[in-house]
C-alpha cells in the first residue's frame, strides 16, 4: 500500500474523530455532561494525536497534545463544566479541524497561540498547588492511583510496588509495557496509557528502571522505564489492544507470565489490518499461554489473527467509490437488460413464465441493495452547521440557539455530498438577514436568543430539508422596490407573494446595504437554486412579516433507479415517478369544470384541483384536450401541493433507469432525466415539481 493511500485512510480517520468529536461537544453543550460523553471526545483526539505523530504533523500533534491534555483533566474531574469551559472547548474543536484542513491543503496553518494558551492556562490554573510536580503529572498519578514519591522510594529501593494480586496468580493476566527509543516524539504518553489499563482494573506490579542512564546522559525526550502489570481476567484482550492501537510501532506489549518469553507481541509491521498504520497484529508463538487466550495456536507455526471485534460493534469495510458506483452503473444495466428481456417474452406471449417473475423480484432486491449501499445520513452535512453558526454569533453580534432534527435521514451519497454548499448558504442568510439583533428582538417582544431549525425528513419518496427561522421574515416591499431599481421587473409590475419571494433567487439580486464576508454580494441564493434543481430537486419559500421564513428543498432519494409509470401522450412516450403519484382516473364529464380557455378544474371527493395537460406544456401535438377522454392522474408536489396530470393513456408500471440529460444533452424544461424502456425507446421522466409549480397550490379549494 503507498503511502498516499495510508495518508488517505488517516484523512478518513480523522473526519469520523471530529464527527464523533463534534457530536459528543454539542451534547456536553446541550446539558448531556456524562463522563462516555466526555470520553468519548478525548478518544477522538487521542486517535487523531496517534495518526499524527505517524505521519510527522507535528504542528497537528503538538495541538492536538494539549486539547487531550485538558479533556484528560476533565474527564478526571478537575475541572467543572461551565459554559465559559464548553465554549473554549468549542474554540479548541474549531481549531482542530483547522489543522486537519491545513495538512490536507484546504487551509493556511491556523494560528493556534491564542487558543494554546487558553488550553494551557486552564490546565495549570485548575491544578496550581505545592506539589513540585507538573499539573500533568499530578494529574495522572492521581488516576493511577500511586504517589509519584512512593514510586520513585520503591525504585530506590528495587522493590515492586504492592499489587491486590498475587503476582503469577491464576485470577490475573500479566502484562509486560515497555515504550521504544523516540517513543515521545511522535506524541505517546506511557503515563496516559497506564491510565487506561488501570482504569480496567490493572495494578502496577513492578517497574523497570535498568535502562535509566546517568543524569549527564539523560535526555528528557526519550523514554527508559518499562511495567509489568496485572490484570483482572475478566478483561477482553480487545480492550488492551485499543489503547495501544495508535502507539504500536512505539511501544513493546506482551502477555504472560513475568520470568517467561513472551506469549504475545503486538507489531504493526507484520500483518497490516488493512487499513494504514497504528494496525495491531497478535503473533502467537510456541506453546499456549497460561494467561486466558481466545483460540488454540499449534505449537510448531506462527499465527497472524484479527483482533475480535467488540460487542455489539458492526464490522465495517472501506471501499472505493469509484467501485461502488461502477456496481450501481451494472445494477441499472441490469435493470434496463431485464426490462428489454420482459418485453420481448411478452410479445411472443410468454410474460407468465414463473422464472421471469423471480428474476424481476431478484433485481429489485439487488438494486435495493446497491442503493443502501449508496445511502448515508444526512448527519455528516448537518454537524457542520454548529460551527457556522458559532462562527456567524461571533461576526454579527447575535444570540442563535440552533435545533436539529433528523440528522439520521439516508439519503444517496451523492446528493449528501453536493448538498452542503446551499445549506451554507441558506444557514447565512437566514443568520445575517433574518434574525434581529437582541435589542431588536426584545423590542418586537421576542426572547434576545433567535432560534434557527434544521429538519430533514422522508416524505412521498424524497427528502425534505428545511431551514427555518424565527426572526422579521421577508420584506417583499424592499425586495420588489429592489427588484425595480436594478430592472429585473416592471415598476407598474403586480407580483404575487410567491413571485416576489422567488426574485430572491436571481443571479446578482441582494437586498444588504453592505457588503461583508457574509454576503452583500448576490451570489448566494442563484446557487443555492442552480445546485438544487442539479440534484434534480426544487427549493420553495414560505414567509411572514414578523414571524419568520422557512426555506423548504424538495430532493430525490437517490439518482439512479425510480418506480415509474409509463404513459403517453400523443406521439410520445413519457415517465412520471411513482413518489408523486397519489391515483389516476378517467374522470366523468359532469366532475370537470372550465376555466378560461384552456383551463380546467375536477372535483376529486370535495376538492377542486387543477388539471394540467402534460402535452400543452411540453408542446406536444395530436394531444388529447377534452379531460374526459384522457388519463386523469392525481400528483402531490413539496411546492405546490396536489395536482392533475392529464395524459393520453397509462402504458406500464415498471422499475426505470435514470439518464441525466443535463450531462448528456442540456437542460429540458419540465423534464427531469431520460430513460430506455425496455423496447430499446428513449423516454423522458416529468419534472413533477416543475409543472405544478407552474400553478399556484391556492387555485385548489373545497367545494
Amino acid at each position: 500500500m503507498k503511502i498516499e493511500e495510508i495518508q488517505d485512510i488517516f484523512f478518513q480517520e480523522c473526519d469520523e474523530g471530529l464527527v464523533q468529536a463534534e457530536a459528543g461537544l454539542l451534547a456536553l453543550q446541550s446539558g448531556a455532561q456524562d463522563d462516555e460523553t466526555i470520553n468519548t471526545i478525548f478518544r477522538a483526539v487521542h486517535s487523531i494525536k496517534g495518526g499524527s505523530g505517524a505521519f510527522g504533523f507535528s504542528a497537528l500533534q503538538h495541538f492536538t497534545h494539549h486539547f487531550e491534555t485538558l479533556l484528560d483533566q476533565l474527564r478526571s474531574g478537575d475541572h467543572k463544566l461551565t459554559p465559559d469551559l464548553i465554549g473554549i472547548l468549542l474554540g479548541a474543536f474549531d481549531m482542530l479541524a483547522d489543522h486537519i484542513g491545513a495538512i490536507r491543503g484546504e487551509k493556511a496553518v491556523p494560528d493556534d497561540a491564542d487558543m494554546l494558551a487558553k488550553l494551557e492556562a486552564i490546565a495549570a490554573g485548575e491544578a496550581m498547588s505545592d506539589d513540585p510536580a507538573s499539573p500533568a503529572q499530578r494529574n495522572i498519578a492521581a488516576d493511577l492511583g500511586f504517589d509519584i514519591g512512593a514510586m520513585i522510594g520503591a525504585l530506590d529501593e528495587g522493590s515492586p510496588a504492592d499489587t491486590p494480586w498475587e503476582k503469577g496468580a491464576e485470577t490475573s493476566i500479566r502484562l509486560f509495557v515497555k515504550p521504544l527509543r523516540g517513543a515521545l516524539a511522535t506524541g505517546s504518553e506511557p503515563l496516559l496509557l497506564l491510565r487506561d489499563l488501570i482504569e480496567l482494573g490493572a495494578a502496577i506490579v513492578s517497574v523497570d528502571w535498568a535502562n535509566v542512564p546517568e543524569i549527564s546522559e539523560f535526555d528528557p525526550a526519550e523514554a527508559y522505564l518499562s511495567w509489568h502489570l496485572d490484570l483482572p481476567t475478566n478483561v477482553a484482550r480487545s480492550q488492551i489492544e485499543e489503547i495501544f492501537e495508535f502507539v504500536s510501532d512505539d511501544c513493546v506489549l506482551r502477555f504472560g507470565d513475568e520470568t517467561a518469553s513472551p506469549n504475545v507481541e503486538i507489531s504493526s509491521q507484520k500483518f497490516p489490518r488493512g487499513t494504514g498504520p497504528g494496525s495491531i497484529v497478535i503473533v502467537e508463538p510456541g506453546p499456549k499461554p497460561a494467561a486466558p487466550i481466545a483460540g488454540d495456536v499449534p505449537a510448531d507455526q506462527d499465527v497472524a489473527i484479527a483482533a475480535p471485534h467488540p460487542v455489539g460493534v458492526t464490522p465495517t469495510i472501506r471501499v472505493d467509490l469509484e467501485k461502488l458506483d461502477r456496481l450501481v452503473n451494472l445494477v441499472g444495466e441490469l435493470v434496463i437488460t431485464q426490462a428489454m428481456l420482459a418485453q420481448r417474452l411478452l410479445n411472443c406471449g410468454l410474460a407468465q413464465i414463473a422464472e421471469l417473475t423471480d428474476l424481476d423480484h431478484l433485481t429489485r432486491e439487488l438494486q435495493d441493495s446497491a442503493m443502501s449501499i449508496r445511502a448515508q445520513p444526512i448527519r455528516s452535512v448537518f454537524n457542520r452547521v454548529p460551527r457556522i453558526v458559532r462562527e456567524l454569533q461571533i461576526s454579527t453580534g447575535k444570540q442563535v440557539r440552533l435545533a436539529i432534527e433528523g440528522e439520521a435521514t439516508e439519503l444517496d451519497k451523492t446528493v449528501v455530498e453536493r448538498i452542503g454548499e446551499p445549506l451554507t448558504h441558506l444557514i447565512r442568510n437566514a443568520i445575517d438577514h433574518g434574525l434581529e439583533l437582541p435589542e431588536e428582538r426584545i423590542a418586537a417582544g421576542k426572547t434576545p436568543e433567535g432560534r434557527i431549525k434544521l429538519s430533514a425528513e422522508h416524505r412521498s419518496g424524497r427528502i425534505l430539508i428545511c431551514v427555518s427561522d424565527d426572526g422579521r421574515g421577508i420584506n417583499r416591499d424592499r425586495v420588489l422596490a429592489k427588484a425595480v431599481e436594478r430592472g429585473l421587473v416592471a415598476p407598474d409590475a403586480k407580483l404575487s407573494d410567491e413571485e416576489i419571494d422567488n426574485l430572491l433567487f436571481t443571479a446578482g439580486f441582494s437586498t444588504a446595504e453592505t457588503v461583508s464576508n457574509i454576503s452583500g454580494r448576490g451570489v448566494g441564493m442563484d446557487v443555492v437554486r442552480r445546485n438544487v434543481q442539479e440534484l434534480g430537486g426544487r427549493i420553495s419559500i414560505s414567509s411572514r412579516p414578523g414571524e419568520g421564513s422557512t426555506f423548504t428543498l424538495a430532493l430525490p432519494l437517490t439518482l439512479a433507479v425510480l418506480d415509474g409509470m409509463i404513459v403517453s401522450v400523443g406521439d410520445q412516450t413519457f415517465v412520471i415517478p411513482l413518489t408523486h403519484i397519489v391515483e389516476s382516473l378517467r374522470p366523468q364529464p359532469e366532475a370537470v369544470r372550465k376555466m378560461g380557455v384552456r383551463q380546467s378544474m375536477i372535483n376529486i371527493r370535495g376538492v377542486w384541483l387543477p388539471i394540467l395537460s402534460v402535452g400543452d406544456s411540453l408542446g406536444i401535438r395530436n394531444s388529447r384536450i377534452n379531460a374526459s377522454e384522457a388519463v386523469l392522474i392525481v400528483v402531490e408536489s413539496a411546492v405546490a401541493g396536489q395536482g392533475v396530470l392529464m395524459v393520453d393513456e397509462i402504458v406500464d408500471q415498471r422499475q426505470v433507469v435514470i439518464k441525466s440529460l443535463e450531462t448528456n444533452y442540456g437542460v429540458v424544461d419540465d423534464v427531469a432525466g431520460a430513460t430506455i424502456l425496455g423496447d430499446g425507446r428513449v423516454a423522458l421522466i416529468l419534472d413533477v415539481e416543475a409543472i405544478t409549480s407552474k400553478h399556484p397550490a391556492n387555485l385548489s379549494f373545497a367545494s
